[in-house]
């Protein structure tokens, strides 16, 4: 059904018929390919994740037509090492003297089951991908080139540099203090957006550098020390004599026809990446589609130096932070995929990213809002069901919920994420206790295993225990608050006895919600379905304080049908009682 209406309207559609017909233009019968790029140099995070999310989504929609599509992930892991980032447990200020080297070559975190630092970065994001329901063919920078896989293209591009660098200098202007070409400036970038843009592949905007020897778009590690602080200082066409110069003081000369240490540099790397690949759609951050960007002087690059084409390479978005606790930012950046999908679904957070172009940023939620989020997605649920979704929506909400592989796993028994944490938030986590409030949620219907509420129990339950301040849990009282009790006047007596006259006759979630409201409406001489006055809601605000001061000792707190499911019937009487 929604598979069906998503052509329509949404901006997956839109680049997929794009991308097929460029794919049929320039290479007929073969696989389209789409690429993302990362580099594991720190916590892969959220931002990162619209660079593999947005050619995903695109990709799957290819594939469901039933046309063959393949999706590169290049992890640019023999970057080089640039900081030591900080809030990573394990690493201390002795990481910099690994600066420079490739990410491949420095040392995991202490106490990392992995033996290098790109590795022990990759993993959490792995694992997130596929949880996330993401195909695709991982490619490993260092292997491709110390495997000597890129020999063709680096000896072309060192043949071509004076095209390369004649290229790049559209883009320089000069540096009045010194006469040396300098980078022209970009256009400014907002420093958070740089933040969420660090970690992809296209986060170096290097282009070489031309000394005294002319320019060299390629970059070779040491031999000795294996960092990237070298000048080419010779080079021969014919023999591919390469001779170097570290400032570590080590001197060497190689056969570039032979040489597997080194790399192009990044804007000379990834469209020769396009050309050999074949890539027909790949995305980029905001901080490279200005003037003089990897993007931009890459599309000249690929074109007149190794005779491919620029991909279809739309801009994506900053991806924001809603209340990000201290858990996550304690690790120096924002959170991971990983951090997400402990308190959220796959479905969730593919539909975030899914209902949004890319060129419109969004926030993820860590704080209240994920509740409000759940709502508005079991609302779109229902509307698909019914059949009553618009097509836009019913769209993306296929994109979230299945692949082309199929469905992405669901809980069975979807209750209200606001409902399941609230009531591991009273219960504390207590499986007997939260098992016997939620069988009562619906008489009529009882859940019979925590099992039917899965995962997104245990979703709710993690989103409690870590992004929820110790002051804004939820503690019911053990004993009465009799002060408050004795200062009540008759009519706030009277409102308790109201209440739990009604307890047995209204305990489940429904009834408690229409006791709870009526309670007011019934002394105010209104029948229990009346509409709200505004005098009304206001001696519902009193009655609801009152609930909550006895209940929990604060003005506020969870729902309150839900809180009083949750304290059970026998406690309410003990604590309500004047």
């Amino acid at each position: 059904m929604a598979q069906a209406q998503s052509t329509e309207a949404d901006w997956v559609s839109r680049f997929a018929d794009e991308v097929i017909a460029e794919g049929e233009r320039r290479a007929p019968g073969k696989p389209i390919v789409v690429a993302s790029g990362l580099s594991p140099s720190g916590p892969i995070h959220l931002g990162n994740l619209r660079e593999v999310m947005t050619p995903h989504l695109v990709a799957d929609e290819i594939r469901r037509r039933g046309h063959q599509v393949r999706h590169v992930l290049s992890w640019d892991d023999y970057d080089r090492y640039r900081k030591v980032p900080a809030g990573v447990e394990g690493i201390d200020e002795s990481w910099a003297e690994h600066i420079g080297k490739p990410l491949t070559s420095v040392p995991a975190p202490r106490g990392s089951a992995y033996p290098n630092w790109a590795e022990h970065f990759k993993a959490a994001m792995v694992q997130a991908l596929a949880e996330l329901g993401i195909e695709y063919d991982p490619i490993s920078q260092t292997e491709q080139y110390t495997s000597g896989v890129y020999r063709e293209q680096i000896l072309h591009a060192m043949k071509h540099r004076g095209e390369i660098d004649a290229i790049l200098d559209q883009y320089r202007t000069k540096d009045k203090a010194t006469g040396k070409p300098k980078a022209k400036q970009q256009k400014p970038v907002d420093e958070a957006e740089l933040e969420a843009a660090e970690g992809s592949g296209a986060a170096a905007e290097d282009d070489g550098s031309a000394g005294g020897a002319g320019y060299f778009p390629y970059k070779p590690y040491c031999g000795v020390c294996e960092r990237d602080l070298t000048t080419v200082t010779s080079y021969d066409d014919e023999t591919t004599e390469l001779a170097y110069t570290c400032v570590c003081g080590h001197s060497e000369t190689v056969l570039l026809s032979e040489f597997n240490r080194g790399k192009l540099v990044w804007k000379v790397d990834w469209p020769m990446r396009w050309a050999y690949e074949g890539v027909i759609f790949e995305p980029s951050g905001v901080d490279h589609s200005s003037p003089g960007s990897s993007f931009v002087v890459g599309g000249q690059i690929v074109r007149k130096v190794f005779g491919g084409e620029q991909p279809i390479g739309p801009m994506y978005a900053f991806v924001g932070i809603s209340g990000m606790a201290k858990m996550s930012s304690s690790k120096g950046g924002v959170p991971t995929p990983g951090d997400a999908l402990k308190i959220m679904e796959a479905p969730l957070l593919r539909w975030l990213y899914a209902r949004r172009k890319p060129n419109q940023s969004f926030k993820i939620a860590f704080d209240q809002e994920i509740q409000r989020l759940y709502d508005e997605w079991d609302k779109l649920v229902a509307k698909v069901e019914e059949g009553t979704a618009l097509p836009a929506d019913a769209a993306a909400y296929s994109r979230a919920a299945r692949t082309a592989a199929g469905e992405l796993p669901r809980t069975p028994r979807p209750l209200p994420y606001r409902t399941l944490a609230s009531v591991v938030d009273i219960t504390a986590g207590h499986d007997e206790q939260t098992l016997r409030i939620l069988s009562e949620l619906d008489p009529a219907n009882p859940v019979t295993s925590l099992d039917e509420t899965r995962p997104r129990l245990d979703r709710a339950e993690h989103w409690i225990n870590t992004q929820v301040p110790a002051e804004a849990r939820t503690i019911v009282r053990e004993e009465p608050d009799t002060e408050t009790l004795a200062s009540l006047d008759e009519q706030g007596r009277e409102s308790l006895r109201l209440l739990l006259d009604g307890l047995d006759e209204h305990w489940s979630l429904d009834g408690l919600t229409t006791l709870v409201y009526g309670v007011p409406k019934i002394q105010a001489g209104l029948d229990p379905e009346a509409k709200p006055t505004p005098e009304l809601k206001v001696a519902q605000r009193a009655f609801f304080a009152l609930l909550y001061q006895l209940l929990v000792g604060r003005d506020t707190g969870p729902r309150l049908p839900t809180l009083l499911l949750a304290v059970g019937a026998d406690r309410v009487r003990k604590l309500l009682s004047a």
